[in-house]
C-alpha cells in the first residue's frame, strides 16, 4: 500500500475508486465503505482512503481526543484488508478554509482522477462543512464521476459509530466494542523495560508496552488477552493502568504471556483485548498479588478455551 502523509501536495496517475472520512477506530460501518470500494479494483480503479492527520473537530475545538486506532495502526489495518493508497492529509488552514466544490476539482478530480466515490449518509465536507453527499453527485454529473451513497450500519436501532464504541469501551464493555468494530479491539507499539520485578519477584514474567500518547485505552484492570509477536500468538492476561503494589509509576499494559519464555525487547508486539476480568486494585502484599495474578491466568485460560475463534482482524 501507498502511504502519503504529512504533505497536501500529492497525485494519482491512474483512475481511482475513492471513500473519504475521518475512520476513527475502522468499525463495521467504516468496513462496509472500504469493501465496496475495494470491490471496484477488479475494474482497474485504485482503492484509495482520504482522512486527516487529526481529527478535524479536534483541530478546530484546541480539545485533544484520544483514538480508538492511532494513525499508524489505521494504516496497517487498511493496508491488511488491500487498500492500493491511504492518504493522510495534514488538516491544515489552506484545507479547513477550502471551499467543497474547489476540493472536489483540485483534489479528487485534477490530482486523484475519481471515477467514483463513496461515502456515508452523513459525510460532510469543506469549509463550514458545506459539502453534502448532494453536491458530490451534483458535480459528479460535470466531471464524470459517480457517487455511491452508503447506508449506515446498525446495532439495533442505533448507528454504529466512533462515539458509540468510545462509549462501551470507557465501561470496559469489550465484547461490545469487539462486535461494533468487527475485529478485537487492540494495542499494537513496542515492548520496553520494566523494573524486571515480573518474573524474578513475583514469578510471573511479563511484557510492557506504553502506547501513543493518542491511543484511548480500556478501563484500568485486568483483561484476558491474545497478543501477535513474533509471528506467534499467545494468550495471556493484561493489566492496563499503574502496577500499584509494585510500582505506580509506569502508566500501559503489562502483559502476562502464557507459555512464552523468549526475551522479546525491542520487538513490537499487538495485544487483543478479549474480555475484562477485573478492576486494577493494590494489593497489601506480594504474596497476595501471587494468589491474585495465579487466579487471573486461570480465568483467563478457562475464557480462551470458551472463546475458540478470532475475527482475524488485524493481523
Amino acid at each position: 500500500m501507498r502511504y502519503i502523509k504529512n504533505t497536501i501536495d500529492f497525485s494519482l496517475d491512474s483512475p481511482s475508486v475513492i471513500t473519504l472520512g475521518k475512520f476513527n477506530g475502522l468499525h463495521r460501518g467504516h468496513q462496509k465503505l472500504i469493501k465496496r470500494v475495494l470491490s471496484h479494483q477488479k475494474a482497474g480503479l485504485k482503492a484509495v482512503v482520504f482522512t486527516f492527520d487529526v481529527s478535524p473537530v479536534s483541530r478546530l475545538s484546541g480539545q485533544k481526543q484520544r483514538l480508538l486506532l492511532t494513525n499508524s495502526e489505521r494504516a496497517d489495518v487498511l493496508e491488511a484488508m488491500g487498500v492500493d493508497l491511504l492518504i493522510e492529509c495534514p488538516f491544515v488552514r489552506e484545507i479547513m478554509e477550502m471551499e467543497a466544490e474547489e476540493f472536489i476539482r483540485e483534489y479528487l478530480v485534477k490530482r486523484l482522477h475519481a471515477s467514483c466515490i463513496i461515502i456515508g449518509t452523513d459525510f460532510h465536507f469543506g469549509h463550514c462543512r458545506r459539502g453534502t453527499p448532494e453536491l458530490l453527485k451534483r458535480v459528479g454529473q460535470e466531471y464524470g464521476f459517480t457517487v455511491e451513497i452508503l447506508d449506515k450500519e446498525k446495532d439495533g436501532t442505533r448507528d454504529i459509530s466512533s462515539t458509540y464504541i468510545r462509549e462501551e469501551l470507557e465501561k470496559g464493555n469489550i465484547a461490545k466494542v469487539n462486535e461494533l468494530l468487527g475485529y478485537e479491539y487492540f494495542v499494537r507499539s513496542e515492548i520496553v523495560h520494566g523494573r524486571g520485578m515480573g518474573g524474578p519477584v513475583i514469578g510471573v514474567p511479563t511484557i510492557n508496552q506504553i502506547p501513543e500518547d493518542e491511543k484511548l485505552l480500556p478501563p484500568r484492570g485486568v483483561y484476558t488477552t491474545v497478543t501477535e509477536v513474533v509471528g506467534q500468538s499467545f494468550g495471556g492476561v493484561s493489566n492496563v493502568g499503574t502496577k500499584p503494589t509494585v510500582d505506580g509509576g509506569f502508566m500501559g499494559v503489562e502483559t502476562h504471556l502464557f507459555g512464552c519464555t523468549s526475551m522479546l525487547y525491542g520487538h513490537e508486539a499487538t495485544v487483543k483485548f478479549l474480555n475484562y476480568q477485573r478492576r486494577e486494585q493494590k494489593f497489601p502484599s506480594i504474596e497476595e498479588l501471587r494468589t491474585q495474578l495465579a487466579l487471573d491466568e486461570k480465568n483467563g485460560k478457562d475464557f480462551l478455551i470458551m472463546y475458540g475463534q478470532t475475527f482475524g482482524y488485524p493481523l
